[in-house]
């Protein structure tokens, strides 16, 4: 039963730290030229409240720890550790681009993780990347989307970042379909996760310096940016007419 507990305990902490770490990354793109309507945010006093409260913790916590991880892992090493992680994300891509019947995603993702695995000793290389084949990101909630569920009003979940009503709602099948949570010795899986998300925090320190700079309201770019990309990646860039 305590090794059930900390299992769940870790599990959760590591999705938290990644689900902020993810915000941060739909800040990198673009700024849309047209704000969302606001009827997409009609929690806006409530989930810019929860955005200064992760804002917080993450300055406290998450980059400080990310900074230190840069500063002195050499960079072929965080490589490898990107590489790795994002060949084991592979596994979960998979299954969501089967579930949107998606044949030529399907397939090279199947190649992706062939080729790493195998001959990229266990993913620390990047081999697939290298011979083109493409890497097809996909998550449950874009699945959702994919079928026609809507998103919903935009959502500023504690700790766990930007996200939508239809997207929260797909979260617990994403942490089960997470192949480092099915990993059974719990120190290892613990250690990995700790790293995984130091990881992607680090990855995302330049995006960060970029926000505080060029955003005069950083809630309002990341909330626009967030949607904006959603939209994009569930419609694989092609975005319909009336959703635009």
């Amino acid at each position: 039963m305590k090794a059930r507990r900390t299992q769940t305990a870790w599990r959760a902490g590591a999705a938290v730290a990644l689900g902020l770490a993810a915000g941060l990354a739909f800040a990198q793109a673009e700024a849309p030229g047209e704000a969302p309507p606001r009827n997409r945010d009609p929690l806006e006093s409530f989930n810019r409240g929860v955005y200064r409260f992760n804002d917080g913790v993450d300055r406290a916590v998450l980059r400080p720890v990310a900074t230190a991880y840069q500063d002195v892992v050499p960079q072929f090493a965080r490589t490898g550790v990107t590489n790795f992680f994002n060949n084991l994300g592979d596994v979960w891509n998979l299954a969501n681009n089967v579930l949107q019947f998606k044949l030529q995603g399907s397939a090279e993702t199947f190649m992706r993780l062939n080729v790493n695995t195998v001959f990229g000793l266990g993913g620390l290389l990047d081999i697939a990347s290298e011979a083109g084949i493409e890497r097809h990101n996909e998550d449950f909630g874009q699945t959702l989307g994919h079928w026609g569920v809507p998103s919903g009003p935009f959502l500023m979940l504690p700790l766990l970042g930007p996200s939508t009503v239809r997207d929260t709602a797909a979260l617990p099948v994403d942490f089960q379909g997470d192949a480092l949570g099915h990993v059974h010795d719990i120190p290892a899986r613990n250690s990995l996760s700790a790293l995984r998300v130091v990881e992607r925090r680090a990855g995302l320190l330049r995006a960060t310096r970029l926000l505080d700079d060029a955003a005069l309201d950083p809630y309002a770019f990341m909330r626009d940016a967030y949607l904006q990309r959603r939209l994009s990646e569930v419609h694989d860039g092609r975005i319909p007419d009336d959703e635009e």
